[in-house]
């Protein structure tokens, strides 16, 4: 049988008869590998068709709700969209040592407990005794976690038919490999034929299987794309290495939404639910300091109270520095010629630091307000009321706009202990707020930093 050579794009995936030094679909160096073929592929692939199901109107097609089936981590049920559907394929990214492993070991343990049934728990990347040693360091023993130490696709699909697992964990896709081609584990083939096959298999047989997937140094997914358009969840875990606490994202989710996060705290006993991220991202609360104010985020359908820190401080070079963590760049950059301009600071010769506290993102406009008080602040040396909760989107005229679900917002804050909230003037105009808050309605940010710091 003859063999037929060709080079891929480890990058991207692009195929070419011959090496070239710069791949010029994505423009990446030094990625194309030399992979082969067996020439009777084909005849092999046209074995495998299976009988066409005709087409049917829309309105003659039903379907039954599949049942969702508890992890026992109410956090990662969220992001999953309530829990874990049978026969899906779940792809959970993140960078080395961020606890992929150590969330998959907890969810297999809790996701047999809920089932009473059996789990496969496959490594190729660690031994059996290595296992061993995290899952007694998490506490958990039992007789229906089954590990299985192996590379070889083949071998591991011939296991879990023959046991039939009520959950199936990959860690990690990039060691796997399949006979079926003859390039090295992790290559862009290797991985898009082993994440097909894996793919069939839980569609087939109705197993939920879990993927664990390397990422670059960009932070993206490592290997082909189609990787992410075969599996039908996308999870990233996120979390800073001098930082204890883990966010876990949804960026594709076909059972649910994908605006939920997942908050965890990395311990020694492994990862540890925050239910109330709020108490966790506002720790400093008791303390005034210029440069601090509190305000509410959105993410899905939970409200996040999270502290804005800004620093302003004078520069000692030509151009003054813009450093934004955890909020847009651009974003910053508006707000602050928006408060030179309307406000009447004069932050030129001022470097401006900004930093949402405990490594949350927040990407809604809503929090515009108190990026503004907070620089502001840091800029007077004037602290804001540490009990005051700060919402709105600003304008480039300046005006203090309306933002969604605001009434959800005050109501976190009056659970966490807030007093009063600096909201919008359109919305105490248009609607009844009952939160049991003091709301002061404002107009523009003139009235706001003449209210905040008259004194």
């Amino acid at each position: 049988m003859k063999k037929k050579g060709f080079y891929r794009c480890q990058a991207c995936g692009a195929v070419s008869i011959k090496w070239l030094g710069r791949c010029p679909d994505c423009g990446q160096w030094n990625t194309f590998v030399e992979e082969t073929v067996e020439s009777a592929s084909a005849g092999n692939f046209n074995e495998r068709k299976r009988d066409i199901e005709p087409p049917r109107p829309l309105s003659e097609i039903t379907y039954t709700e599949g049942k969702r089936i508890t992890t026992g981590i109410q956090e990662l049920d969220r992001v999953l969209g309530g829990g874990v559907v049978q026969g899906s394929i779940v792809l959970i990214g993140g960078d080395p040592g961020v606890g992929k492993s150590t969330l998959l070991m907890q969810a297999v343990n809790g996701y047999v407990n809920s089932t009473k049934g059996v789990g496969l728990y496959v490594s190729g990347e660690e031994s059996a005794a290595q296992i061993k040693l995290r899952a007694e360091r998490l506490g958990i023993v039992s007789d229906s976690i089954l590990v299985m130490a192996e590379t070889l696709l083949e071998n591991i699909l011939s296991k879990a038919k023959e046991l039939k697992p009520d959950m199936l964990v990959i860690d990690s896709i990039q060691t796997i490999y399949t006979e079926a081609l003859s390039s090295a584990p992790g290559t862009v083939g290797q991985v898009r034929e082993c994440a097909y096959k894996l793919m069939n298999f839980a569609k087939q047989y109705n197993i939920p299987t879990f993927i664990i997937g390397h990422v670059t140094k960009e932070g993206a997914l490592a290997g082909p794309r189609v990787l992410e358009h075969i599996v039908d969840t996308v999870l990233y875990f996120e979390g800073e290495r001098t930082s204890s606490f883990r966010i876990l994202r949804a960026v594709k989710n076909r059972f649910g939404s994908t605006n939920e996060i997942g908050v965890f705290e990395m311990t020694q006993g492994g990862l540890k639910q925050i239910l109330n991220p709020s108490e966790v991202f506002m720790q400093s609360k008791a303390v005034d300091e210029p440069g601090a104010v509190y305000t509410a985020t959105i993410e899905g359908t939970r409200p996040i109270i999270v502290e804005i820190q800004a620093l302003v401080s004078p520069t000692v070079f030509g151009m003054p520095r813009r450093t934004s963590i955890g909020i847009d760049y651009q974003r910053v950059s508006l707000l602050i010629a928006v408060l030179e301009k309307i406000g009447g600071l004069q932050l030129g010769l001022s470097d401006v630091y900004l930093n949402v506290v405990g490594g949350l993102k927040v990407l809604e406009t809503a929090v515009d307000l108190s990026v503004i008080l907070a620089i502001a602040s840091s800029f007077r040396e004037q602290p804001v009321e540490r009990d005051t909760l700060v919402l709105g989107e600003v304008g480039l005229a300046g005006e203090i706009r309306l933002i969604s679900q605001i009434e959800n917002r005050l109501k976190e804050a009056q659970k966490v202990g807030f007093k009063k909230a600096l909201v919008p003037q359109e919305a105490i105009r248009r609607k009844e707020l009952n939160t049991g808050l003091e709301l002061i309605g404002l107009k523009d940010i003139k009235e706001v930093l003449e209210y905040c710091f008259s004194l």
